[in-house]
């Protein structure tokens, strides 16, 4: 960009010497090739990395996934299947993912078929009332706050009544959440758990609950449990400068992303 010098200063009109690109053009040039630029990703999906990683989401998804194993579950910004092999390793049977980025939806498609490519909004205008849960890991914050409230009420127009929303998303609150915030150059927004919270009850959620994602505790290894023990000595050095500055404790949700969840009652 450059500008001319007039009599009176540097002219206002202001000449780019290119065109400069609108949001969707950005979109389509970042998630053209996003798993292999920006995920480092394979061609192959890697069944034995996709396993080893499931294993911390037992604890993480606790009591927030159906009982019913025919319930219909919707991975929303599936990326390369990984959630999709962990739910189809658990049995559940009724599963369909979605994508904008034509690499990811190439890897997710050799866990199942069911994966469309396509605008994550626009998938949810088109699939009213249709699903038991969706579950969105890492997508919300990748929306502007105009998108981020349709993308949200479009996640409760395609769910079941009584059905559930679980999102996953880099946290604010977090003395390192910077590092998850602005570790992905299509990054366009951030949450706390409060503030995911309200936005969610803005749009029609109830029971709102945030988890951490901190170490996993006791019953998965050695090395974890030390993990976890440790962790918990931290949470507390944290809440203790919270209380310093603050007088209060916190979120109490520290690890660098968290999960929260709602119904649609």
């Amino acid at each position: 960009m450059y500008a001319t010098r007039g009599n009176d200063g540097f002219s206002s009109n202001l000449r780019y010497k290119e065109k400069s690109l609108s949001g969707s053009e950005y979109r389509s040039r970042i998630y053209a090739d996003y798993a292999s630029r920006f995920q480092d990703a394979k061609d192959v999906f890697d069944w034995v990395g996709s396993k080893r990683w499931g294993k911390a989401y037992d604890y993480y998804l606790r009591d927030w996934l159906p009982v019913d194993k025919e319930a219909t579950i919707l991975d929303i910004a599936c990326g390369g299947g990984k959630l999709l092999h962990f739910l189809q390793e658990r049995g559940y049977q009724c599963l369909k993912g979605v994508d904008i980025s034509p690499e990811q939806v190439r890897l997710a498609r050799q866990v199942i078929l069911d994966v469309e490519e396509s605008d994550a909004i626009e998938f949810l205008a088109r699939h009213q009332y249709s699903f038991d849960v969706i579950l969105g890991l890492d997508i919300i914050e990748h929306f502007r706050k105009d998108e981020v409230l349709g993308f949200l009420d479009g996640c409760r127009g395609a769910l079941k009544p009584g059905g559930r929303l679980i999102l996953q998303t880099p946290n604010a609150d977090s003395p390192w959440g910077g590092v998850i915030r602005y570790g992905d150059f299509t990054h366009e927004v951030c949450f706390n758990s409060n503030s995911l919270a309200r936005v969610m009850d803005l749009c029609g959620f109830q029971d709102v609950e945030a988890r951490e994602q901190g170490p996993i505790p006791f019953g998965y290894s050695l090395k974890s449990t030390i993990r976890y023990c440790l962790w918990h000595v931290i949470r507390l050095v944290l809440k203790f400068w919270n209380i310093v500055e603050t007088s209060n404790t916190g979120s109490g949700i520290f690890s660098r992303v968290f999960l929260c969840s709602g119904s649609n009652k």
